[in-house]
């Protein structure tokens, strides 16, 4: 079990701690998170970490200048890609976004082949092709948009990697910053004021560790912390560690016996035993999976195969969706209809949308797909997957379902739809040190071949092998460790809802309006496609009864704060100000309130979990009065 540690990580500083490749980073109090959103220097100068979609890793930021330097014109940026056909995509993108905002610009690309010079280096990946899209420094905010909604640029991994290949740097380079020079938001005129917490008391057995942001580990320590006993597969096995990745989410592993071969990919073998998917779908095979850099990336590649083999029509984003999806849909190809709230009688809006666009033009394809997460984040909500694929089949479009806050050990939702995309960075990880994503074909779907065929012919692997050894590493017991991160779950969410508006509570003055989880929550559409052993996820959010309740609750949890979910280990967010601080007003129109806070429960000790919430707790309801 995670011990439960007392108090946050500093402002700014890797989450997990001492993690070089770490997905999270901590951002301790409300104060924070907006000053985060806002530019605020004294949140900016802390920031040695990031969520690796909206933050460049100084690893990649000091690749990055490299490429700069050798390749780009007086006032160039660049944003690094893996391969030239993504490499053409980020172009095009940028091209088009910054024509339609007037604002034309240019954008160029190099090839560059990394070669190794003296030192001997691994046979599995000994040279490194890169792509370099080079633009105006003007252009960035169009590049980081692309960066931000495919998640398709370089890992930090492969960026370490192709820094050990490139020869020693001049004496007169320039060092990096401790921090990233692009910052993720321009600075607003907006600012909240809240008092930093009280010290907090101790709720597990085992101090808090004090990290210096500052704190360097050697690549030798850091190694060590990542791999954790040397239980990951040499990288020279990155092809053996992707194809037990396909075969787990495939469902079609007889035993998992990776404890019985610690050093040996043996779920990669090519004689491991396999059997029929319980994925509760007839022959589905590790062939049907493919392999992304990260959960978005996933995503986008589902919608491009929507448009590369359906007729041009808008899609549907139904039910309130993490915000990039929704981002993909609206920027790439027709546009999207967007139904954010996801409720039954949303379906019937969907109908008749669908019969306006066929009176309208009745050759047409109304609707080409229809994406949805199964629950939503944050709301919790599942959408009626038998109702919307009984659509789907009567209008001929497309079902794109997002398993990941539901995932495959508790759900299942691959029966109903044509795609299933899924973050691996979350739970199936659970580590927070490396991304990948998922799509799973459905081979019962009326257009499969019609997929299949188009994933046959345009898939390209840029999953760097490292990632993928790290993730597969990762992903061994993942099975066990969501039952007791269900569990915690459960029992968190029954003590604050008891205590909650919405759960009928007798106090005089309650802090929490509503508990959204998939067991209160549209609970009917949920259970219709959880397992007889699943449970309703490590994921939820809370609304209270003012904003005051909101920031006092958020400060005084004594668990780690910051962006993802999904971790071995507790971890919290005010969702609306980090998501959708630019548009709060548009996201309160769809239940998604300014004072949400989202929590991803994680392995900790049951009891003290409960304590760390009951303690956070009275400090909103003390708010309240």
């Amino acid at each position: 079990m995670t011990t439960l540690h007392s108090a946050s990580y500093p402002l700014g500083s890797a989450l997990p701690p001492f993690t070089q490749h770490a997905i999270s980073v901590s951002l301790p109090t409300w104060a924070d998170n907006v000053g985060y959103e806002e530019g605020e220097k004294r949140v900016a100068d802390a920031m040695v970490s990031g969520y690796p979609r909206f933050f460049i890793h100084l690893s990649i930021e000091k690749l990055a200048r490299k490429c700069e330097q050798k390749f780009g014109a007086p006032n160039e940026k660049c944003l690094l890609c893996p391969s030239k056909k993504i490499a053409d995509r980020c172009r095009s993108f940028m091209l088009d976004r910054a024509s339609l905002a007037s604002t034309p610009t240019h954008a160029r690309l190099v090839q560059y082949h990394i070669y190794p010079e003296d030192t001997p280096l691994p046979s599995a990946q000994p040279t490194v092709e890169l792509h370099i899209v080079l633009f105006p420094a003007d252009a960035w905010p169009f590049a980081k948009q692309f960066w931000q909604h495919t998640g398709l640029g370089i890992s930090s991994r492969l960026a370490v990697y192709c820094i050990s290949l490139l020869s020693a740097e001049s004496p007169n380079s320039p060092a990096p910053s401790p921090m990233s020079t692009r910052a993720p938001f321009k600075a607003l005129n907006r600012h909240y004021s809240v008092k930093r917490p009280q010290q907090l008391p101790s709720f597990g057995s085992t101090p808090p560790l004090s990290p210096n942001p500052q704190d360097v580990l050697s690549k030798d320590q850091s190694t060590y912390l990542e791999e954790r006993y040397g239980r990951n597969l040499p990288l020279s096995a990155g092809s053996y560690a992707k194809r037990a990745m396909r075969r787990r989410i495939a469902g079609v592993l007889v035993r998992d016996n990776w404890e019985d071969c610690p050093q040996g990919p043996c779920a990669g073998a090519n004689d491991v035993e396999v059997g029929p998917s319980q994925r509760g779908v007839k022959d589905v095979t590790e062939d049907d999976v493919y392999l992304f850099s990260a959960g978005m990336a996933a995503i986008w590649n589902a919608h491009q195969l929507v448009l590369g083999t359906r007729p041009p029509a808008k899609s549907v984003c139904f039910g309130f969706p993490y915000t990039d999806t929704l981002k993909i849909l609206q920027k790439w190809g027709p546009g999207c209809h967007f139904l954010g709230h996801g409720l039954d009688c949303d379906i019937d809006t969907l109908e008749t949308i669908i019969k306006q666009e066929l009176s309208a033009n009745p050759s047409a394809l109304p609707i080409a797909a229809l994406f949805a997460e199964f629950p939503s984040n944050p709301l919790l909500r599942s959408a009626n997957l038998s109702l919307l694929r009984a659509l789907a089949d009567k209008y001929d479009f497309l079902l794109v379902i997002d398993e990941t806050v539901g995932n495959l050990v508790n759900v299942d939702v691959l029966q109903h739809a044509d795609v299933v995309v899924s973050s691996l960075s979350k739970i199936f990880s659970g580590d927070a040190n490396a991304m990948g994503g998922s799509l799973i074909l459905n081979p019962q779907g009326r257009h499969y071949a019609t997929l299949k065929a188009y994933m046959s012919a345009t898939y390209e692997d840029t999953y760097f092998d490292e990632d993928a050894v790290f993730m597969e590493r990762n992903s061994r017991n993942f099975i066990r460790r969501i039952r007791v991160i269900d569990e915690n779950t459960l029992a968190v969410c029954e003590y604050l809802r008891s205590r909650s508006i919405s759960g009928g509570t007798t106090l005089p003055s309650p802090a929490i309006k509503e508990v959204f989880y998939p067991k209160y929550i549209t609970p009917e559409n949920y259970l219709s496609c959880k397992l007889p052993e699943g449970g309703y996820g490590g994921l939820f959010s809370l609304t209270f009864t003012s904003l005051a309740a909101s920031q006092a609750f958020f400060d005084n949890m004594p668990f780690q704060k910051g962006p993802s979910l999904g971790t071995n280990f507790t971890l919290a967010c005010p969702y609306t100000i980090l998501a959708h601080y630019l548009e709060l007003g548009w996201a309160a129109e769809y239940g998604v309130e300014e004072g949400l806070v989202r929590i991803s429960v994680g392995m900790e000790e049951r009891e003290g979990l409960l304590e760390g919430f009951k303690f956070a707790l009275r400090a909103a309801e003390a708010a309240a009065i």
